[in-house]
């Protein structure tokens, strides 16, 4: 077939030649051919025949497969269990071994057995033409395990339109009437990660209110909704609920329900072998001390492994305190190592099996790494779980040279956290860009055993929890280049193809601003109000998304609205909310301290955007899904004063003042908390820039009751206000520019006078008309040159490692960084990949260097990550993003998600220089980079200046 003929075909078909990151093959049509297998056609669909032999949750999946076709098409399968009983089109549907249907197609080589044969999870979908006799054609979906079928089942539910969030998100399901499946052998292969699951915790109160006000608490009718999910995304593996809850006391079901589904159980960081840590509260006697009272632990123990059988559990092993608290003061090695000795040495007794047989793990979890990190070590079976700093950033991974072991490496990371620095879990904060870049980098290093992320309440975190699990099934398809395809293909799978671009757009900017600053950790001093427009753009920019979410939401087909209030609408209100909130309190301080008028203004806009966060939160337990998902978004997220959570959400302060009756004028400028006549400084804005053509503003507020008139002269025509007279009520923002074509070249002042009730106010201005000729890249204004770091006017790589750009990464624009990441340490030369920016200094002398990193920890035995600095023949610099490893630097770096390192430099003449910025160490993620001057004054802002004007 010629190329041109098969896109055609392709296209009339309704078949995309792009691949998907959540489906990498669609093969399921909605056009017949006499190639194809009618799954649903002309009114009827395909029987499902399953041997009554296979196993029991192949059976229920199948179940689960039927009631999904029903969905699509309107019309009922019939279940069968026999050859005999099978005519014309049927799905056959079956385990290899287990299935005497799959084991006669192999046998009789109608499928492919080896495709199959001692495989991991793996499965085949194909049609096979006459495979018994009175049946014309048939579709086989054969797995070389129980999940390996189950996945092949989930498969065909995927590709017939049937999100994993039907149900935890009311994605609905787009009728179709045919349904055709495209010949080949269609599978996903075997995951490259052999464990891939999440964790349910920091539940209450919200999904533990949901749980008991809809099933009775977290038993099994709770966690088959579970389970399911977790299959639908190709997911095998659970640490249960563990807040006060008990998995397999609270109900015996749970554990044979999961091992029906096979789903692979465990238990967290401190509950070893098997047993809830609300168990020991319940039913352990004596001290949680292994030193007073092994006796009662070790029966204690025993008891849970007893309790599992020949279930699929990874069972932990270690100890920590009772309560996720350090076991002693110090690492007290000697003790741990005889506790997992003499864990596993229950797990031998209670099992009658080679230890090596029993999956197990130890988590080096917080303190627990301290035990690691000074010599501890386990037997080579054992996987060693790494873990994150609770805040998305690895802290420990196996050394590139180390000898590989049988247990191998897991990760243990989070979407949600209770701790220090705050906990954060009320809505999604997580970008998929870091976690992409942080797995990644973990994958590279051989961690492939375990990956498990801990999602709290499950909602709202839907969308990186799925990207996770696809991730972990293969990271290979994953890269910085096709982060942007998987919000597309996500918006597309679950808002049936309708606005996907669109809501792509939204779900990447949202998750980016709230990764800034957990909404916990907010507050009115976050965002500066009086630099860089800063807060206010910030408003606006979250204000935007707002709108175009609305717009999407009045466009979209009325059964959409549930889902897309869920997985776009509300967390994007909600967020825009809470920062507006938190603005408009610091705007009351501020405004307060200055006798404006509009302080009270703002203290009655703190009231409603307050009250606005609770009816958002009301809408989405009473009316949204007709009250489906009550308790759900009941997490507390103002009014924090500590790392814990107050007990209910806490309006702001803000300051009620008492106005004279009189009309009092005042100005305040952009830049600066002074305000004036208060101030006996002279009123001088921001220098004006020719290149970057901003506008600054000032400030006329009433400090009194009574309106008064203004107005405002300038001293030369080239300086353009926004009004030149008008009234005041309470405040008004005046835009000061430039006519830039009225301004000759050079330095210029001038000045214009605001008239004001009685009161004169005169404001300078300075104007810099740049004459562009002789100069390249990023030009000093105001003392300050600022970059984002994709901006580089040359980037020279390695021989096997390139510098990559990560887009959306990070607080501002986008991150840099060099992958692959496995790569040791590079001592820095001439031919060193480094990344050069081209800037021009009106100023000489000693310049300092922000370079802003994403708060990458030190994962290695080294000393630190580095990188080297140096302006043009200047002798890098070699700096360590790490040099500071105390407890306040971290609190700081996760809180502000940045990491900013100061280098100090000499800058000989003013002009053209170079910064360049070497490579050194893998895994640092450069976001920005601000220069400042001699003669420069950075404005405290949280996010830093915007970036600077560069030439073409």
């Amino acid at each position: 077939m010629k190329l041109s003929h098969l896109i055609l075909w392709l296209f009339l078909i309704g078949l995309s030649t792009k691949s998907s990151a959540i489906n990498p093959e669609r093969y399921v049509v909605n056009l017949a051919s006499a190639e194809n297998f009618p799954l649903a056609s002309n009114g009827k669909i395909a029987s499902v025949l399953v041997s009554k032999n296979d196993f029991s949750g192949v059976l229920r999946v199948a179940g689960h497969l039927e009631n999904d076709l029903f969905k699509v098409t309107d019309l009922h399968s019939k279940r069968i269990n026999s050859i005999s009983e099978a005519t014309d089109f049927v799905i056959i549907i079956g385990t290899l071994g287990k299935s005497e249907i799959i084991d006669q197609l192999a046998k009789e080589g109608k499928i492919d057995a080896n495709q199959l044969k001692g495989k991991w999870e793996k499965f085949t979908t194909q049609i096979v033409e006459n495979p018994f006799n009175g049946i014309k054609k048939a579709l086989v979906i054969a797995g070389s395990d129980k999940r390996g079928t189950i996945y092949g089942i989930y498969d065909l539910s995927s590709q017939i339109g049937v999100s994993p969030w039907y149900f935890w998100a009311d994605v609905p399901v787009k009728k179709q009437s045919d349904l055709h499946v495209l010949p080949g052998v269609h599978t996903q292969e075997e995951p490259k990660v052999k464990y891939r699951g999440i964790f349910i915790n920091d539940e209450a109160p919200a999904l533990s209110g949901w749980a008991f006000e809809n099933y009775g608490g977290f038993n099994a009718k709770f966690y088959d909704k579970v389970f399911e999910l977790i299959l639908r995304m190709k997911g095998n593996y659970l640490w249960p609920s563990m807040w006060g809850r008990m998995f397999y006391v609270d109900d015996p079901q749970n554990a044979v329900l999961a091992d029906e589904y096979g789903i692979v159980m465990g238990t967290s960081h401190h509950e070893p072998l098997t047993r809830a840590h609300a168990e020991w509260a319940k039913l352990g006697k004596g001290k949680w001390d292994f030193n007073t009272n092994s006796e009662n632990l070790i029966s204690f123990w025993k008891d849970g492994m007893k309790r599992i059988g020949n279930t699929e559990t990874i069972v932990t092993v270690g100890m920590r305190g009772d309560g996720d608290e350090p076991m002693t003061q110090g690492t007290a090695i000697g003790l741990l190592e005889n506790i997992v000795k003499t864990q596993r040495d229950i797990i031998k007794e209670v099992t009658k099996k080679p230890i090596e047989e029993t999956p197990q793990m130890w988590a080096l979890y917080k303190e627990v790494q301290e035990y690691y990190d000074k010599g501890m070590r386990v037997p080579d079976d054992i996987t060693l779980l790494l873990c994150d700093d609770n805040w998305g950033n690895i802290r420990k991974l196996p050394e590139l040279d180390a000898k590989p072991r049988k247990g191998g490496y897991g990760i243990y990371y989070h979407y949600d956290y209770v701790g220090g620095p705050r906990n954060y879990k009320w809505i999604n904060t997580n970008q998929i860009e870091r976690t992409w870049e942080q797995m990644d980098l973990a994958y590279q290093y051989g961690v492939d055993k375990i990956w498990i992320v801990n999602v709290g309440d499950i909602k709202p975190m839907e969308f990186p929890i799925e990207f996770f699990l696809d991730m972990a099934w293969n990271p290979e398809k994953f890269n910085a280049g096709n982060l942007d395809q998987y919000y597309v293909q996500w918006a597309k799978e679950n808002f049936g193809g309708q606005n996907a671009d669109e809501i792509a757009a939204i779900l990447k900017l949202y998750t980016k601003y709230n990764a800034r600053r957990k909404p916990e950790l907010l507050q009115e001093k976050t965002y500066s109000i009086t630099n860089y427009k800063e807060a206010e753009n910030i408003v606006a920019a979250y204000k935007k998304l707002v709108q175009e979410a609305d717009q999407i939401n009045d466009e979209l087909q009325p059964e959409y609205k549930d889902a897309f209030y869920q997985l776009v609408l509300f967390p994007v209100l909600a967020s825009s909310n809470l920062n507006e909130l938190y603005v408009s309190t610091a705007k009351n301080q501020l405004y307060a301290s200055q006798g404006r008028a509009s302080a009270n203004s703002y203290a009655k806009q703190v009231k409603e955007l307050f009250e606005k966060d609770s009816l958002l939160t009301n809408y989405y337990h009473t009316k949204l899904a007709n009250g489906k998902w009550n308790h759900m978004m009941s997490q507390t997220h103002i009014g924090y004063t500590s790392w814990q959570e107050p007990k209910n959400n806490v309006i702001p302060k803000t300051q009620l003042i008492e106005l004279p009756n009189k009309s009092e004028a005042g100005i305040a400028i952009e830049g600066s908390e002074s305000w004036w006549p208060n101030s006996k400084e002279e009123i001088v804005l921001p220098t004006f820039n020719s290149l970057e053509n901003k506008t600054f503003y000032v400030d006329l507020f009433n400090r009194g009751t009574k309106p008064f008139d203004f107005k405002i002269t300038t001293k030369s025509d080239w300086v353009v206000v926004s009004k030149l007279k008008g009234k005041i009520d309470e405040e008004e923002r005046i835009l000061v520019d430039i006519d830039w074509k009225k301004v000759p070249k050079g330095d210029l002042k001038s000045q214009f006078t605001i008239t004001a009730y009685k009161q004169k106010f005169v404001v300078n201005v300075i104007a810099k008309n740049i004459k562009l000729t002789g100069i390249e890249g990023f030009v000093e204004s105001n003392g300050i040159i600022a970059i984002d770091a994709q901006n580089y006017s040359k980037a020279i790589d390695g021989n096997l490692i390139k510098w990559t750009t990560i887009l959306n990464i990070g607080k501002t624009a986008s991150g840099v960084t060099l992958k692959p990441s496995n790569f040791q340490s590079i001592i820095v030369s001439e031919q060193s990949p480094r990344l050069e920016y081209e800037v021009h200094f009106f100023s000489k002398g000693n310049v300092k260097v922000q370079a802003y990193f994403s708060p990458t920890i030190n994962f290695s035995i080294r000393d630190g990550l580095k990188y080297g600095i140096g302006f043009d023949s200047e002798v890098p610099q070699i700096m360590n993003l790490n040099q500071d490893n105390s407890d306040k630097n971290w609190n700081a770096s996760v809180a502000d998600n940045i990491k900013i390192i100061t280098s100090s430099h000499t800058i000989e003449n003013s002009g053209h220089h170079i910064l360049k910025m070497y490579g050194v160490d893998p895994a640092l993620v450069l976001q920005k980079i601000v220069i400042e001057t001699e003669s420069g004054q950075l404005l405290k802002s949280y996010l830093g200046p915007p970036e600077s004007f560069k030439t073409k």
